[in-house]
């Protein structure tokens, strides 16, 4: 399995955004897509909400990628 880690600059990300935005589809609307089909599971289990709030310890997996999500590292910003 590939392992992506995702570094959360914010309290939250939605988890259409995320797909996106770890490269996983091309767009919000697909991620959305992508959920709707029951693809992606959070934390072990099927996620169905489109933009569910995905929090810095989450894991997302899509597939053969699981997606960690980590908080920003303070001292870079």
């Amino acid at each position: 399995m590939q392992t992506v880690d995702f570094e959360l600059e914010r309290d939250h990300v939605e988890l259409n955004q995320l797909l996106k935005l770890a490269g996983l589809c091309d767009s919000g609307g697909a991620g959305k897509a992508l959920v709707a089909s029951g693809a992606v599971r959070v934390d072990g289990a099927v996620e169905l909400r489109k933009t569910a709030k995905i929090r810095a310890g989450q894991r997302v997996v899509l597939g053969a990628t699981e997606i960690h999500v980590v908080a920003a590292d303070p001292a870079r910003t």
